[in-house]
């Protein structure tokens, strides 16, 4: 076993035969991928921006005491996607967060120096097998194989990566959506362990009777299973990607829509006051004094307009359509 001071693997992945006992106190298993509502939920509760279109004015209030500091750290974000302007590199990168936010809790970066180019970047690494200790970040790697192409594999040893505190930025989920967010996420994985088991509810067919009488009625099934997915989604306000029902009314899909995107705003406002202090935090390293603090303008939508649109649809001072211009704005 290797135990030194470096920075963390970024990329890796470890199947379940190479995860031995030791290794399993500090990183889970593979866990299988959401199944259809789960995965669903998650795709749309991480899509914290609805438009790609920043020509109209900027997205984001940026004020910091060294903007050229700022620029060299934000300005040098790898997110999945190619480089960015800074409002573009933020929304990515908020995304990116509320992804990992959703699925692991936390969400991980690294800031790297460049010396020779005089450059700053941040990259993401996966949360599995980084530990806390007395405010020291520690990173469980398994033994692996690295694949090489001009070579033969090579089998590399378990390592213990004792990260930089001081470049290391952590983010966690909000506790007040984590806790929704599990409640909901225990109706859906029962919903999609059962959602196909209408297909065991046909009669087999026999030589002697080969089109038996089914008498079992699926649209029971069918508004049970309905009935239990907008329960399980109340406090979140997801529709399951549901438009097109008769059974809900206009007034019953805006103020879901209306609790949907206070909580995504919630949790994009949240993730943007850690960026701020993460970004002011890993910056003193650079200049002691640094500081920035990043907030939406009025280019994109706001809680508090949100919760006042609420009050005037139950008073019945508002028209849908601004409701739904709203929501999707940005």
């Amino acid at each position: 076993m290797k135990i030194h001071r470096t920075e963390p693997l970024l990329q890796h992945h470890f199947h379940d035969e190479q995860i031995k006992l030791v290794d399993s106190l500090f990183v889970k298993r593979e866990r299988k991928k959401p199944d259809f509502n789960r995965r669903m939920f998650d795709e749309d509760f991480a899509r914290l921006f609805y438009s790609t279109n920043h020509q109209s004015g900027n997205l984001f209030e940026i004020v910091s005491n060294d903007d050229e500091l700022m620029q060299k750290i934000l300005g040098n974000v790898r997110t999945r996607h190619a480089p960015h302007p800074v409002d573009g590199t933020i929304c990515k990168l908020v995304e990116e967060i509320a992804q990992s936010l959703i699925w692991f809790g936390r969400a991980y970066y690294f800031l790297h120096d460049n010396r020779e180019q005089e450059e700053i970047h941040i990259a993401s690494f996966s949360p599995s097998g980084v530990l806390r200790l007395f405010g020291t970040h520690v990173q469980w790697v398994p033994k692996r194989r690295e694949r090489h192409w001009d070579r033969d594999d090579e089998e590399l040893p378990r390592e213990i990566r004792i990260l930089d505190a001081a470049k290391v930025m952590r983010f966690n989920m909000p506790a007040s959506i984590k806790h929704i967010l599990s409640a909901q996420n225990r109706t859906l994985a029962v919903l999609d362990k059962h959602q196909y088991e209408i297909a065991n509810l046909h009669p087999q067919t026999t030589h002697e009777n080969p089109n038996p009488t089914n008498h079992f009625d699926f649209h029971v099934w069918k508004d049970t299973q309905e009935h239990v997915l907008y329960r399980a989604t109340r406090s979140t306000g997801w529709n399951g990607r549901k438009y097109d029902s008769s059974k809900r009314s206009d007034f019953f899909d805006c103020h879901r829509l209306i609790r949907f995107r206070r909580n995504q705003l919630l949790l994009r406002d949240n993730i943007l006051n850690q960026l701020s202090d993460e970004v002011s935090r890993v910056g003193k390293g650079y200049k002691a004094e640094f500081s920035i603090k990043i907030s939406g303008t009025d280019e994109l939508p706001c809680v508090t307009h949100l919760n006042e649109l609420g009050m005037r649809l139950a008073r019945e001072e508002v028209g849908f359509n601004e409701i739904m211009d709203y929501c999707y704005k940005r």
